[in-house]
């Protein structure tokens, strides 16, 4: 949902600042709204790449399809690569030929709007963020936890967290270029606040990059995840260890595969029984998507220590 807000947000901030820009030739205008246009477009994919990502497992597919989201990212960081380079191209452009603001009306009026949107989604992102991390925040808290915590959330809400970081700072110094230029003689300005505005989209394609790369080649789960489940599974009084687990991230879902240990002297037909109530209560945390569990007897020795991150 985050992403979806996003993608109508800054679509309408595209349009809006591009008009601006080419009102009043402003070098940093015009770096806001590629911003903006690749913002809109990346979170489109993130957008459908979420709903596909939704579909539940197949027979050709058994996994299911989370992973198909780290792909949309990917997509949404090339596009994200080509804008920082064209913008980074005008800056380059601006500094040899510094070009005169002729009227900012537009543009304070096109930042203004970009600051309010792209800060109202920010928000949404770092509550999202809070709450996929199942972590307690409240008022200016949220901020410093939705910092903390942006590894634990799903690849969307994370392309949304930084993108939009980023939105809105950078909106904020094109905010500063153009009135610097306009009421100064200083006409470097312009230039390097658009360069800046394109190194910092460079940074979100590599972190984004970076994060997704590893999802496709599948990462484990966080500590955090881990030790949530460890504890389900240890809720129940007649598992006495876990042998071995394996937890892989699949987009924003997990695939838990465990070997518990039981109470020694049990039937089969009840350590079945026990198996599958632990399953259950595994598959009742919302974010996994698939448990594969074997069960042994209790062999006397601790295996069970959370694993190094």
């Amino acid at each position: 949902m985050s992403s979806a807000a996003a993608a109508v947000g800054n679509t309408a901030l595209a349009i809006l600042k591009g008009i601006a820009a080419m009102i009043s030739g402003s070098g940093a205008m015009f770096a806001s709204t590629m911003h903006s246009v690749a913002d809109a477009v990346n979170q489109g994919f993130v957008f459908v790449g979420s709903v596909l990502a939704e579909r539940k497992p197949t027979r050709r597919f058994p996994t299911g399809f989370g992973r198909v989201i780290n792909l949309f990212c990917m997509i949404a960081v090339i596009v994200v690569t080509m804008m920082a380079y064209e913008t980074i191209r005008e800056g380059i452009h601006l500094l040899q030929h510094p070009a005169s603001v002729t009227t900012i009306t537009w543009d304070v009026i096109a930042l203004s709007a970009a600051i309010l949107v792209d800060g109202f989604v920010l928000i949404k992102a770092m509550q999202e963020i809070v709450r996929e991390a199942r972590v307690e925040a409240k008022g200016f808290g949220i901020i410093s936890a939705s910092f903390r915590n942006a590894k634990h959330a799903a690849p969307p809400t994370r392309l949304v967290f930084y993108e939009d970081l980023v939105a809105t700072l950078g909106a904020a110094l094109a905010l500063t270029a153009v009135l610097v230029t306009r009421f100064t003689d200083n006409k470097l300005f312009d230039g390097s606040v658009t360069i800046m505005i394109g190194v910092m989209m460079l940074f979100v394609a590599f972190k984004i990059g970076y994060d997704n790369m590893v999802g496709l080649i599948g990462v484990a789960a966080p500590r955090e995840v881990e030790e949530r489940v460890a504890a389900i599974i240890f809720s129940d009084p007649d598992v006495t260890d876990i042998n071995k687990m394996r937890i892989v991230q699949e987009g924003r879902t997990y695939h838990v595969e465990a070997y518990i240990e039981l109470r020694p002297g049990l039937t089969l037909a009840d350590a079945d029984d026990i198996k599958y109530r632990v399953r259950d209560l595994i598959l009742a945390d919302p974010n996994v998507s698939d448990v594969t569990m074997g069960i042994l007897e209790d062999d006397g020795v601790k295996n069970w220590v959370p694993q190094e991150m």
